[in-house]
Parts: structure tokens; C-alpha cells; sequence
């Protein structure tokens, strides 16, 4: 099949090229798929798209009077596509349900270590030649109440390594997992959790009922100095609010791999550009604030099964008219 492959970066032909052995024809894009850019795929069968694509149903349409019959999501992630758009339009969309969670669950567990133990002073500190240690307190992870908000494979690994550290594990998911419970973690409500946890790391994806699941409410049941941690989607958080319960000290430390509007900020250099986004670089005023731009996924491992999977489903989708892991509005609702 031939593929318009849009957000790509070196890394990716690294390893689609890798795993895809000649097979399909790979055209390499580096513009984000938007209505701008959906013309680029003139001539393709499928296209392979990643988390800041834009498949709207504009963008769907536009695809579709080009030929595309699949979307080849190179991620877990499908809140950026319109599944009823591309039910309607007859176009398949397909996505990597998992890669490797161990990547994403250790990036979490990086950043808490960072923001506790504060290494990103501490480093910049050294390479000025400051050795002093006051400002870099940080606390024994072990006895400490970690709350997990969402229990798939990632938050599975994330609560096996803080049993690991010596952590009280508290969870909050609508399907529990016995394996969790087995690990150590006790189920209990999003209250709760909310109300006894010292450290609070988000794992569940972005739904309509998960938006903006941290918001003012919940930051106002919060223990006073909590460490919050988001590794799975921007609009789990309301950034606004955030930014008021770091003010007022109610969240003491925020690690943020992904941000609300980072599709106009991340994946890209902008280090010789001025960031426009406000908001954004408010957070970045905070000592306390540890921001990596959606990197959790980024090891060997995760990408060479990304795209093994990837083209599992193009490969799929060419022999039989079906890809291999689905996506579909019905499963969904």
C-alpha cells in the first residue's frame, strides 16, 4: 500500500523503515495532518498519523476524495479523530492499543523523582558551580500515600514500582483490576483519593468524561502541598486551575508531560522562536514545575513496537480489508 505518514520525524523512519522490510511504500511527511496538509496524501491508500494530527470531519472528507480508506494511528490515543466522521465516509481507522507501558510508567515515576529530590536545580545549580544544598529538600518516597487515577497497563506498572518503593497505593478506576489489588493498591473513590494522597499520578485517557477531571473542585480536596503528575493527556487537567493551586501552595510539585494545547507547541523546535501560548509559559515561571514535551512513550522498545503494530494493521487492512486493531464509534459509546 502506499502511506502518507504525516508528523514524521527521524526516529519514525528509523523504525517503520525497520520493521516494514520493503513492503508498503512509505511516504515521509513532516507537516502535522491538518486541512492545510491533508492534500500531501493525494495518491495514497492509507495514511499513518500520531497524536497531534488533526482528523477532524473536514480533514476526513478531504482524505476520503482522495482515496484513503485507512487511518493508521501510531499511538493508543484516538480523541483527535472523528469516529463517526470516518464511520460515515467509510474510512477505517486503526491504533496501537498498547506498546509499552513500562516506557510511560517509568517516565512518571522519573518525573516524581525529579521534582522530589528537585535534580533539575540541582544540576543547573552544579554546572554553575553552586554546591550549597538549601532549597533542594526533598522527602522519603517510602510510607507515602501515592493516589493512581486510572488502573490499565500503565497504571498496573506505575502501581507495581511504588509498591516497589514502599508506597501506599490508593486507585481509582470505574473497572478495577484484580492484578492492581494484587500489587498492593487498594480501590477506593475519586474523593478519597484525592483527599489522603501525597503524590497523585493521572493514567486514565481522555474521554468526555475525564476532561478536565482535575479542575478547581478537586484541587480543593487535595492535601495541602500534593505532587501532581500527568503523563496521559493535556485536558485531563484544567491548566488554569492548576496554575491557581500552585499559587496557593496546594499543589506543591507538577510534572507535565503532555499540556492542553501542546498540538501547537510540541514534536517541533521552537528554541528560536517566542512561545506564544500564555498559559504555557506561566507554568514554566515555577521552580516547581518539571514539564517534558510527551516524551513518557519515547524509548527503543516502545517505538519499535509502535511500529511493528503500525504496520501490522496497514498490512492487515491491504490483505484482508480489516486492520488488526479497530477503532470504531461503537465501541466507544
Amino acid at each position: 500500500m502506499r502511506v502518507a505518514v504525516f508528523s514524521s520525524k527521524s526516529y519514525d523512519r528509523q523504525f517503520l523503515d525497520a520493521q516494514n522490510a520493503g513492503r508498503h511504500q512509505l511516504m515521509y511527511l513532516e507537516p502535522r495532518l491538518d486541512a492545510t496538509t491533508a492534500i500531501a496524501a493525494a495518491g495514497a491508500e492509507a495514511v499513518c498519523a500520531f497524536v497531534n494530527d488533526h482528523l477532524d470531519a473536514n480533514v476526513l472528507t478531504l482524505l476520503a476524495g482522495q482515496g484513503v480508506k485507512l487511518v493508521a494511528l501510531r499511538c493508543a490515543g484516538f480523541n483527535n479523530v472523528d469516529l463517526a466522521a470516518a464511520k460515515s465516509l467509510g474510512i477505517e481507522v486503526a491504533r496501537v492499543p498498547e506498546y509499552s507501558p513500562h516506557s510511560v510508567a517509568e517516565h512518571a515515576v522519573a518525573m516524581m523523582l525529579t521534582l522530589n529530590r528537585k535534580i533539575h536545580r540541582a544540576s543547573a545549580r552544579v554546572r554553575e558551580g553552586n554546591f550549597a544544598l538549601e532549597g533542594l529538600l526533598g522527602f522519603d518516597l517510602h510510607g507515602k500515600t501515592v493516589g493512581v487515577i486510572g488502573t490499565g497497563k500503565i497504571g498496573l506498572c506505575f502501581t507495581r514500582i511504588m509498591a516497589g518503593f514502599g508506597c501506599k497505593v490508593l486507585a481509582f478506576d470505574p473497572y478495577p483490576d484484580e492484578r492492581c489489588v494484587a500489587a498492593g493498591a487498594q480501590y477506593v473513590d475519586l474523593p478519597q483519593l484525592l483527599r489522603e494522597s501525597d503524590i497523585i499520578s493521572l493514567h486514565c485517557p481522555l474521554t468526555p468524561q475525564t476532561h478536565h477531571l482535575i479542575n478547581e473542585a478537586a484541587i480543593r480536596q487535595m492535601k495541602h502541598g500534593v505532587m501532581l503528575i500527568n503523563i496521559s493527556r493535556g485536558s485531563i487537567i484544567d491548566t488554569r486551575a492548576v496554575i491557581r493551586g500552585l499559587k496557593s501552595g496546594v499543589i506543591g510539585s507538577l510534572g507535565l508531560d503532555v499540556y492542553e494545547e501542546e498540538d501547537n507547541l510540541f514534536f517541533r523546535d521552537l528554541s528560536n522562536s517566542v512561545i506564544h501560548d500564555d498559559i504555557f509559559a506561566r507554568l514554566l515561571t515555577f521552580p516547581n514545575v518539571v514539564v517534558t514535551g510527551h516524551q513518557a512513550f519515547f524509548t527503543q522498545e516502545a517505538l519499535a513496537e509502535i511500529a511493528r503494530v503500525t504496520l501490522q494493521n496497514i498490512s492487515s487492512f491491504e490483505d484482508n480489508g480489516h486492520a488488526e486493531h479497530p477503532v470504531s464509534i461503537e465501541r466507544i459509546v
